[in-house]
């Protein structure tokens, strides 16, 4: 998620979306741990680049979105149309904000939907002794796909391309 250095695409000045994200103090300066200052969520600073582990290997399509979810306002609807993609993995750092809202999204677009559980995180309320993790879980399970652990959508993954012909 990141906006631009004009903040344009945060929304009007009385816009519920530019409000809350003031509040969360987008735009302000903020320094690297390396002594380098950029601007929290703004575009092509060091906290908003993909970090090193999940760089995107020649042909991958990035999508950098400006809302919780990460289809309004982006191309991602007609990429995935355009590719002929049906089936949805989701992970991500913010369950109950951002994936949450990317999922539901997919599922009003009619795309399958899967969570990976053990590859999303919840920073909201997670010292308390229930968190929006868990109760996201149980939401989107219910309403809007599936829930699954990595390990075992790579196991289902891996049994599939063990049996298609060569």
């Amino acid at each position: 998620m990141e906006f631009r250095p004009d903040l344009s695409d945060l929304g009007a000045v009385e816009s519920a979306n530019r409000i809350r994200h003031v509040q969360l103090h987008v735009g302000e300066r903020v320094p690297a741990r390396d002594g380098t200052e950029g601007r929290f969520l703004i575009r092509d600073t060091w906290n908003t680049r993909i970090v090193p582990e999940l760089t995107p290997e020649p042909g991958d399509i990035v999508v950098s979105k400006h809302r919780f979810s990460g289809f309004y306002g982006t191309d991602l609807d007609v990429i995935l149309r355009g590719l002929g993609i049906q089936y949805l993995l989701f992970t991500g750092c913010t369950t109950s904000v951002c994936v949450e809202s990317t999922m539901r999204d997919a599922m009003f677009r009619d795309y399958t939907c899967v969570l990976l559980a053990d590859c999303t995180a919840e920073p909201i309320g997670h010292d308390l002794p229930r968190s929006n993790h868990e109760a996201s879980l149980l939401v989107m399970q219910s309403l809007f796909g599936c829930i699954s652990e990595s390990a075992d959508v790579c196991r289902a993954l891996e049994s599939r391309l063990a049996a298609s012909p060569r």
